[in-house]
């Protein structure tokens, strides 16, 4: 339900929203939706990340450099390292840290 669950609450929202997924000692599962235009500005992450979107068409930045993600392609986001996301088409993405 947590996708459905963040596909509602964007209908009303102004910013991504983001909902754990699943969590344990060592790692936690990320659910952010987008709509299109959004961005979830610069920020770091305190661990390796992987990101891999499930629906739509994102643009990671990092490091002054725009990265293309669609449908089902992923990146690697390095701990500690600022970087922006932002919805070229209503998205949704997971994230894996840890």
């Amino acid at each position: 339900m947590t996708i459905k669950e963040i596909k509602e609450q964007l209908k009303t929202s102004k910013h991504p929203v983001a909902k754990s997924f699943h969590t344990g000692d060592k790692f936690k599962v990320l659910i952010f939706g987008f709509n299109k235009g959004m961005k979830l500005e610069d920020h770091t992450a305190k661990h390796p990340t992987k990101l891999l979107v499930l629906e739509g068409d994102v643009i990671y930045h990092l490091d002054k450099k725009d990265i293309r993600l669609k449908h089902h392609e992923e990146v690697n986001i390095p701990a500690n390292v600022s970087h922006s996301i932002g919805a070229l088409q209503d998205s949704i993405i997971l994230l894996t840290q840890g």
